[in-house]
């Protein structure tokens, strides 16, 4: 599909590293919360699309080598304030576009966005971001052919958060939104938050809006039957 057949007027601008080419592979994006099973069902995904045959990246929120790294140190120091954010988030997001989405679409390659600007941009919001800001920053990336949201509720995630560290995430838990002194209550709340973002998303972009409470297998067999369609 060339990159220029849009379904959503959102990304209105082209990258100049794009010139009008189509893009011969497909980008396949899963969303959802950090205890939703995305990186379990992304692994699933890769090692089935490359058995049958398919060449297979996988990306995401801090991969690049420009900015990862970088990012997290200074999330570590929780002095960041929320533009900068923003704006560090977009630099490892464009630097990864740009230097590993492209060509790995370029070759025909499929592409796993672990997360997307999706889920920056609803941290972004929910911090006080303007719209129009955030469509200015994000309408240049590439648009995904398939956005999987992994929907869970917030107390589900927040066992499956303790279960797998044991403590919860500074950010991860919007304590630097003032939700409350409480880090358990701060969670619930900012995951709510986060999850009406995305549904105010859903609609104009097209998400796929996936039970993620479900086991793993019928998550895997649900995005496989979509996926194989997709590549149909």
């Amino acid at each position: 599909m060339p990159y220029t057949t849009k379904k959503s007027d959102f990304f209105s601008r082209e990258l100049p590293e794009l010139e009008g080419r189509p893009l011969a592979g497909k980008l396949i994006v899963i969303e959802g919360a950090d205890g939703s099973g995305r990186s379990t069902q992304i692994r699933l995904l890769g090692r089935w699309l490359e058995s049958k045959g398919y060449a297979v990246n996988q990306v995401g929120i801090k991969r690049s080598n420009l900015a990862g790294e970088q990012l997290t140190l200074a999330q570590k120091s929780n002095v960041m304030t929320n533009k900068t954010m923003a704006l560090f988030y977009a630099t490892d997001l464009y630097d990864q576009i740009v230097n590993q989405i492209i060509p790995s679409l370029n070759a025909s390659a499929i592409v796993l966005a672990d997360r997307y600007i999706y889920t920056l941009m609803a941290r972004a919001l929910v911090r006080g971001a303007g719209t129009d800001w955030m469509r200015n920053l994000y309408s240049p990336a590439i648009e995904p052919d398939a956005v999987f949201y992994f929907k869970v509720a917030p107390d589900q995630l927040l066992e499956r958060y303790l279960n797998k560290t044991r403590s919860l995430d500074y950010w991860e838990s919007g304590m630097d939104l003032g939700l409350s002194k409480d880090v358990f209550d701060s969670f619930l709340k900012y995951q709510g938050l986060i999850d009406e973002e995305f549904s105010k998303m859903s609609g104009p972009h097209e998400f796929e809006t996936i039970d993620a409470s479900r086991p793993v297998f019928a998550i895997q067999k649900e995005l496989r039957n979509k996926i194989k369609s997709l590549l149909e």
